[in-house]
């Protein structure tokens, strides 16, 4: 992921923000909302896209546009930073590859372990019965 490229591919559009600020809220359009075009991305290989559509589907929208908006500060320009940090993080984060999980056995000491456990327990709860009388 080339996120210069990235940076040159988003679209920002500022909306007046529902947040603290007052009569300052009715005037400013501070909350900015990001636009970033998945399918037509030149910063992402083919398998990177692949890979984001399938993590990032619920977010996406019918066209593979991811949209977030950011509205927690007064400053258009403070939520503008926000939001890419925002964006590039969530793309970073998806684009990571799990590693495999080995299966793993528990020892020979570890299952004769819990077996004597077992058989202590057992007879344990065994004694506290009443003797059968026949």
């Amino acid at each position: 992921m080339d996120v210069e490229i990235l940076l040159t591919e988003l679209n920002f559009k500022g909306i007046r923000s529902s947040g603290p600020g007052g009569q300052h809220v009715n005037k400013t359009a501070s909350k900015v909302e990001v636009a970033f075009d998945l399918e037509s991305s030149r910063a992402l290989s083919d398998i990177e896209k692949d890979r984001l559509r399938d993590k990032l589907s619920s977010k996406l929208s019918a066209d593979g546009i991811l949209t977030l908006q950011c509205g927690e500060t007064r400053s258009q320009h403070r939520n503008k930073a926000i939001v890419i940090e925002r964006l590039v993080s969530l793309l970073q984060e998806n684009l990571k590859v799990a590693k495999k999980r080995k299966k793993t056995k528990p020892s020979k000491n570890a299952i004769e372990r819990r077996l004597k456990s077992k058989k202590e327990r057992a007879f344990k709860k065994s004694n506290r019965k009443p003797p059968r009388i026949e």
